[in-house]
């Protein structure tokens, strides 16, 4: 897989990507609290606030005492939510590196806005394909597959510098790397090859992204840019 380190789009609009930088504060915070038992038990914190299909259709309930939230709010608390250290860091890298010129193109506020549209539609779309599941759903990645999308619209002729397996760096079109991306999550849905990963939210996520990308923008900011780096 290819993993993005850098783009080297200069921002045009922003001085500073503050709405990037606090969604990766806030996830980091979180993060730290919850591993240092500031929350309670983990485990208990995922099935609260986490995304669990078969609850949020009615067709399970929560067992008495782990409830903290109302269900539908769980598709926006199960975005800050991270199951490792690896879990978090992988995000926050794509949000880092994509994430800034995407804010850029739309503003601060409508990025913010279109982060967290983006996050609750891709755990909705993941319950829809796995109704009756009762694993619960965690993390920004479905949140970020919009973000991608987003870039994705804004610049795919940029080239990304990244590493392919680990180890080899190479500068790709975004895209190349990122369309890429987004069909090995289309087949890992199809294939459902790991239960553990949310693949259907990243599929929701991305498409979302695209979607919503024209709403979002800025006048002045076409698609399909021709901006390389």
């Amino acid at each position: 897989m290819f993993l993005p380190l850098y783009d080297g789009v200069a921002l045009m609009f922003l001085r500073r990507p503050m709405a990037t930088w606090g969604l990766v504060a806030a996830n980091a915070a979180v993060f730290v609290l919850m591993s240092a038992g500031f929350f309670g038990d983990l485990e208990k914190l995922d099935l609260a606030l986490g995304v669990i299909p078969a609850v949020l259709f009615d067709h399970a309930s929560l067992a008495k005492g782990v409830a903290i939230v109302p269900a539908p709010l769980t598709l926006m608390t199960g975005i800050f939510l991270h199951g490792s250290l690896f879990h978090l860091a992988g995000n926050m890298l794509f949000l880092w590196v994509f994430g800034d010129n995407v804010e850029d193109a739309m503003g601060s506020a409508r990025f913010l806005a279109f982060y967290l549209v983006a996050g609750a539609g891709a755990a909705l779309f993941h319950a829809a394909m796995n109704p009756l599941s009762e694993a619960p759903l965690i993390g920004a990645s479905g949140a970020i597959a919009g973000v991608i999308g987003a870039y994705l619209v804004f610049y795919p002729k940029v080239r990304v510098f990244g590493l392919i397996l680990q180890y080899i760096p190479l500068r790709i079109p975004a895209l190349w790397c990122l369309g890429f991306w987004f069909i090995v999550q289309v087949f890992s849905a199809l294939a459902e090859t790991s239960s553990n990963v949310g693949f259907w939210a990243h599929v929701g996520g991305f498409v979302i992204g695209v979607v919503l990308t024209p709403l979002f923008r800025r006048k002045e900011v076409p698609l399909f840019g021709i901006r390389e780096a």
